[in-house]
């Protein structure tokens, strides 16, 4: 069974404190953290780089996801697996011609590959990546438009979570956007193990109770099925 991973996403946290915002995150419950990486031209946003990864790993050894909204995610993995990322994900829209390279290449740098999909994109178009001889390990469903934080949560998205968690019961399975207390459930019922959530965990007055209300959610999911 797919384990329940809880991931704050860094986009929300204090940047000019990173390093504790980390530290806190972990202490408080945190399984992964999240790191939005964006180019400003597969999204209009621009955010953090190898280098800001590269100095917060220096103060933590946590599990450091990084999901990769670029692109040309190609000349990215060279620099993050230098850098200590943990997990590389890139998005489908960007590698449909190059993805087992990619993973290969993911791979050969000591990280975890997963591959990201965007609302517009159908879920078979992950299928080959999940099934290939050389897979990624996790998939990543956008339930937002990626490129800014504190979006709407769409629930139609959940349609392709419940589609992979049939097809791959013990395949990780990601969503990201708009995810808080109010919506969890829905995600978990779908499947869904790992939760990245921003605004709903650094927004909270008490974020280490977020961050177990996720995970009580998709632990209880779990034992229903």
């Amino acid at each position: 069974m797919a384990t329940a991973k809880i991931a704050p996403s860094m986009l929300s946290s204090d940047f000019a404190n990173l390093a504790s915002e980390a530290e806190r995150m972990v202490r408080l419950g945190a399984d992964w953290l999240h790191m939005d990486i964006m180019c400003r031209h597969f999204v209009p946003n621009l955010t953090i780089g190898a280098p800001v990864i590269q100095s917060l790993r220096k103060h933590t050894k946590a599990y450091l996801d990084c999901h990769l909204m670029v692109t040309n995610p190609s000349d990215y993995v060279e620099p993050f697996g230098k850098a200590g990322a943990s997990g590389f994900t890139f998005h489908i829209e960007v590698a449909r011609d190059n993805w087992q390279e990619l993973i290969q290449s993911i791979r050969s740098k000591g990280m975890r590959p997963g591959v990201s999909l965007r609302p517009g994109t159908p879920v078979e178009d992950v299928f080959p990546l999940v099934e290939a001889e050389n897979p990624v390990e996790l998939v990543l469903v956008m339930t937002v438009e990626p490129g800014f934080g504190g979006q709407k949560f769409m629930p139609e998205m959940m349609d392709k979570v419940r589609t992979l968690r049939k097809k791959y019961p013990s395949l990780d399975i990601e969503v990201d956007g708009g995810l808080g207390p109010s919506t969890i459930d829905v995600a978990a019922s779908a499947g869904a193990n790992c939760i990245v959530a921003g605004s709903s965990i650094f927004g909270a007055a008490d974020p280490g109770e977020v961050i177990s209300v996720l995970r009580k959610s998709v632990v209880e999911s779990q034992n229903k099925n």
